[in-house]
């Protein structure tokens, strides 16, 4: 199976404008997560989607390979399906599945990119994602960790911002003690039709209420199949994040 990775890339952020060029000790964030996602066996092909030629540049600069995709996408979704649609005409019906990765995991295992491609490969997963188990009470009750339960095959059953399942019969500081719980890996796997399939789609009520691009793909019936890591996923959202993860280097 001939795998596209895709890394989207915007300059523009509410809260870190220009984040994929932010330094860590000399390397732009966004050369290394593209030197991680180089690492992996079962990527065929790797390229930066972006919509800001200086991006373009700093991946030149570094010999990685970028397009410059729209200004309008609303996701990395369809931005990964813009670059799908411009290798598919000068490759015609080469990739199978396309594997989008986030911009702001520098230090994202080649691993867990590889587990990915593996639910591609052997599950004939449609769509396929990672998730980790929870260890702390921070993590479950932040609404910026997004929670998944799946069954007992790998299929994803919900995603939210808030702790599920929810223990009635025990405290919230007690329910790491009776349940497992786990946080979705933001990383996705889709076989080409199934990309085809989900970009045409209008966004859901579910994905409105929380505010998750996975739930519409859910509500219109589409299997989204899990695996679960041991890494821990570690995303800049601020100029604090990548503060802290400089200084724990």
């Amino acid at each position: 199976m001939n795998i596209l990775g895709v890394i989207p890339a915007r300059y523009e952020s509410s809260r870190f404008p220009g984040k994929p060029l932010a330094l860590i000790n000399g390397k732009t964030m966004i050369q290394r997560v593209y030197e991680q996602v180089k690492k992996t066996s079962k990527i065929t092909d790797v390229i930066i989607a972006t919509d800001d030629k200086r991006i373009m540049e700093n991946v030149s600069s570094f010999g990685g390979k970028a397009t410059l995709t729209s200004t309008t996408h609303l996701n990395g979704t369809s931005r990964c399906y813009e670059v799908f649609e411009k290798t598919n005409l000068q490759k015609p019906e080469y990739y199978d599945a396309v594997v989008n990765i986030q911009g702001d995991e520098p230090f994202i295992e080649p691993e867990q990119i590889n587990q990915v491609c593996d639910l591609l490969i052997n599950k004939k997963a449609g769509i396929a994602t990672l998730a980790k188990k929870i260890e702390n009470v921070e993590d479950l009750f932040n609404p910026n960790t997004v929670k998944t339960v799946f069954g007992t095959t790998g299929s994803a059953l919900y995603f939210s911002r808030s702790p599920i399942p929810f223990l009635r019969t025990y405290e919230k500081n007690d329910w790491l003690n009776h349940a497992n719980y786990y946080k979705h890996i933001g990383i996705y796997g889709f076989t080409k039709s199934t990309l085809q399939e989900i970009v045409l789609m209008k966004p859901s009520k579910l994905e409105v209420a929380e505010s998750l691009e996975q739930l519409r793909w859910l509500e219109n019936g589409i299997q989204i199949t899990i695996d679960v890591t041991d890494f821990e996923s570690i995303g800049i959202d601020t100029p604090e994040d990548l503060e802290k993860l400089i200084n724990n280097i």
